[in-house]
Order: structure tokens, then C-alpha cells, then sequence
């Protein structure tokens, strides 16, 4: 089993940034990739950006490049989201994901409230 842990999220406002972690514990070895993901309220929930462990070669959505940065470190099985530049519709649960052997496991989730 694989247990992931959310940190990080909280109430900014426009213009502010936020550092999101997500901790990785549990049969975590051949990791493939992490994601984060997010649900804005009343909405489905959508990619936002993943990262190859091996590599780091890097995915975002369009709504956050140029803003959100990906980021991990290995020794350490954390992922990150530095999230700058945020926007009222930034706001969302933040929920990780991993994929290891083709099975992919998700948090709990952070909340992310953005205010005008």
C-alpha cells in the first residue's frame, strides 16, 4: 500500500503564492510518475501538472504554466506544487496521485482558496 499526505494549502489572495507538498510513504519504490490534481467547487476534477521520477520531464495544464512549477525530490519520495501568481479560480482541492506498476493511488487532498 502506498499513503500519500497533502500539506501546505490555505486561504491567499490574488497575486499571492502557495508551496503544496504531497509525502509519499508505504511501497513507494518504482515510482512512474506524480501528478497533482485539483476539484474546484461544483466541478469534475482536472489534471494541473506531473512529473517523471525518473527524469523529472514536466506536464501542465494551460490554465497553470507559467505560474504553477512541479517539482520533487527523490531521496525524500515529496512532491511539490509552488503555485505562484494565484488567481480567485486557482481555488480547489489540491489531491496528489502516484503511479507505481500501472496503479495509480491519490490523497486526501488540500484545500485552495483564492479571494479577489
Amino acid at each position: 500500500q502506498v499513503q500519500l499526505v497533502e500539506t501546505g494549502g490555505g486561504l491567499v489572495q490574488a497575486g499571492d503564492s502557495l508551496r503544496l507538498s504531497c509525502a509519499a510513504s508505504g511501497r513507494t519504490s518504482n515510482i512512474y510518475t506524480m501528478s497533482w490534481f485539483r476539484q474546484p467547487p461544483g466541478k469534475e476534477r482536472e489534471f494541473v501538472a506531473s512529473i517523471f521520477w525518473s527524469d523529472g520531464n514536466t506536464n501542465y495544464a494551460d490554465s497553470v504554466k507559467g505560474r504553477f512549477t512541479i517539482s520533487r525530490d527523490n531521496a525524500k519520495n515529496t512532491l511539490y506544487l509552488q503555485m505562484n501568481n494565484l488567481k480567485p479560480e486557482d481555488t480547489a482541492v489540491y489531491s496528489c496521485a502516484i503511479t507505481i506498476l500501472s496503479k495509480t493511488y491519490r490523497g486526501q487532498g488540500t484545500q485552495v482558496t483564492v479571494s479577489s
